[in-house]
């Protein structure tokens, strides 16, 4: 499989600051000290205006590159505790991001439960592009697993899941009953990486509000058990990124979908990776929205940011473009699909 949406390898301008090497682990954040101030501007609300910041002149974004790691402590433990917990589950359903279905899978799980029938949710599927998640669905079923779309939040697709799940179990629900058990219980170990929506999922399907559900990552901590439908029980777990990154494109694909913390990043630069991607798409709702034209989206994406911002009234002294919230602004309203259905990454 491929990424797409990333053919033109031509970078940006970027704002003063420079190479951002911030890399996490555990809650410890090691970054250059010349990131400092640019650490603090992240962490002020979208609301309060920032000092503007120079862009260097001829400068590329390949030189500005940004190096996402994010891996707490508690997502090692996390990984143990599934693999020991997998003698207790019958299949395992991974749920994934429709929008980044390569990025949003971690490689640890699939290694970790390949030897478990499973089932793959395609989460959020109605901000995804539709035609690029029925390819997805074909793509997935041909690795000998179930793919389903669904939207945890309207609930969209999640009837479906019992139903594949019985078909999937089939056998072994025979087996049980062949050896006397009436009613045999099956139980399904629910995984995927941090904010991607697997206690939503559980509340929709479950029926109540049991699981504790945020649009953030790291909020389940622990492994619960819940009763899913007569005959079906799930076990959630905290959602487990992988270790490192080998592909930045991964590391940002999952950053502009918040499934990485936003503080560990330069959300400036996050903002000109976006909108090197959506440029390249010409998305109605993202031109739209922000009233660009045809020379705009010639600009370097710095500079479109900039235009962004301006359009939307975000300046501050002497009538500069407040960047640093309009960064804030573009990102959010991708993540509520404000910017239209968009896929970034194709079969």
């Amino acid at each position: 499989m491929k990424k797409t949406n990333n053919k033109n390898n031509k970078r940006t301008q970027k704002p003063q600051g420079g190479r951002s090497n911030a890399r996490v682990s555990g809650a410890r954040m090691n970054a250059p000290k010349n990131r400092t101030q640019n650490a603090k501007a992240s962490a002020k609300p979208a609301n309060k205006p920032a000092k503007p910041k120079k862009k260097p002149s001829n400068a590329s974004s390949s030189e500005h590159t940004q190096v996402i790691q994010w891996y707490p402590g508690h997502m090692t433990k996390t990984k143990r505790r599934i693999e020991k917990d997998l003698k207790l589950v019958d299949a395992v359903a991974e749920i994934i991001d429709a929008r980044i279905p390569i990025s949003s899978r971690n490689p640890d799980i699939a290694n970790l439960t390949s030897g478990k029938p499973r089932i793959i949710l395609l989460n959020k599927c109605d901000m995804a592009d539709p035609r690029a998640t029925d390819r997805w669905v074909s793509a997935l079923s041909r690795e000998n697993v179930r793919a389903i779309p669904v939207d945890c939040k309207s609930g969209r697709g999640v009837d479906k899941f019992v139903p594949v799940l019985t078909d999937l179990l089939s056998d072994r629900i025979e087996s049980y009953k062949a050896k006397g058990m009436v009613n045999p219980t099956m139980r399904v170990m629910i995984v995927g990486i941090p904010n991607v929506g697997k206690s939503t999922f559980i509340n929709r399907i479950a029926k109540k509000t049991k699981a504790t559900a945020a649009d953030r990552p790291g909020v389940t901590r622990g492994n619960q058990w819940f009763t899913v439908s007569k005959g079906f029980e799930m076990l959630d777990t905290p959602g487990v990124l992988w270790p490192k990154f080998d592909d930045q494109t991964v590391g940002e694909h999952l950053a502009f979908t918040g499934a990485i913390k936003s503080e560990v990043m330069d959300t400036e630069l996050l903002a000109v990776r976006l909108i090197d991607l959506l440029k390249e798409l010409k998305t109605p709702a993202f031109i739209e929205r922000y009233k660009l034209t045809d020379e705009d989206l010639e600009l370097q994406s710095y500079e479109i940011l900039e235009k962004i911002a301006k359009n939307r009234g975000m300046l501050i002294a002497g009538g500069e473009a407040d960047a640093e919230r309009a960064a804030y602004t573009l990102l959010d309203e991708f993540r509520a699909a404000k910017l239209g259905r968009i896929t970034l990454e194709l079969p």
